[in-house]
């Protein structure tokens, strides 16, 4: 990729996250003003389509890095279609309980809205903190964030950790029944994404055309 010969790479079928990763962040590297490349994925079930990150790189999150995967996550959502919905998630909603962690998601939250706006990324909604219901369901968002500038209508999750997102994508897609298409690399100045070990022929078909199409973006 990096000399030219080929313009994305999928790999990871036979490969740790870290062996797929490391060596894209070495020589291909982070696009300018990217601090950090984050991993999502597309989580599927008939029309239902959703964004779920950090869910594959990162163990350790700051707000500013919380803030750029929201906004990269929301680019990423933009590319393929989507009117991107961005919630920030917690065990918090708007308040209501406190501790220093869900202070990181709410600064996260006014830094991903600034660097939206600052990137010309006007049209999409970023808000937080949100516990999973009150970003996903309109009856309990109405009860618990009735000012909020998401309505229980998010479609792009950004978990507070990367134990968290991990879990969750998994429990969407064992006990939910979702598809799990990814993890799709975000930052990087070409595509590099990477397959679970435990990956079937049809993931590794579907994120060969994720990647495909983020080749021509």
């Amino acid at each position: 990729v990096y000399a030219g010969k080929a313009e994305g790479l999928v790999s990871g079928a036979a490969h740790s996250t870290g062996d797929t990763v490391r060596p894209a962040l070495q020589i291909i590297k982070t696009k300018p003003g990217v601090a950090k490349t984050s991993g999502v994925f597309f989580m599927i079930k008939g029309e239902e389509q959703y964004v779920f990150g950090d869910c594959a790189i990162n163990p350790t999150l700051e707000a500013t890095d919380l803030a750029e995967i929201a906004v990269e996550s929301a680019k990423t959502a933009k590319s393929f279609g989507m009117d991107p919905k961005v919630a920030l998630l917690s065990f918090s909603t708007k308040g209501s309980a406190k501790s220093d962690d869900v202070e990181k998601v709410a600064e996260a939250t006014k830094a991903a809205q600034e660097k939206a706006e600052s990137e010309g990324l006007k049209d999409v909604v970023i808000d937080g903190e949100f516990q999973f219901d009150a970003a996903l369901v309109p009856e309990v968002a109405a009860k618990k964030a009735p000012d909020a500038q998401i309505k229980g209508d998010a479609n792009v999750f950004v978990f507070p950790s990367l134990e968290a997102g991990n879990i969750g994508y998994k429990i969407a897609q064992r006990l939910g029944g979702y598809e799990a298409i990814g993890p799709v690399l975000q930052g990087l100045n070409s595509p590099v994404n990477d397959l679970s070990r435990g990956c079937s022929t049809e993931d590794v078909y579907n994120l060969s055309i994720i990647t495909a199409a983020q080749t021509l973006q």
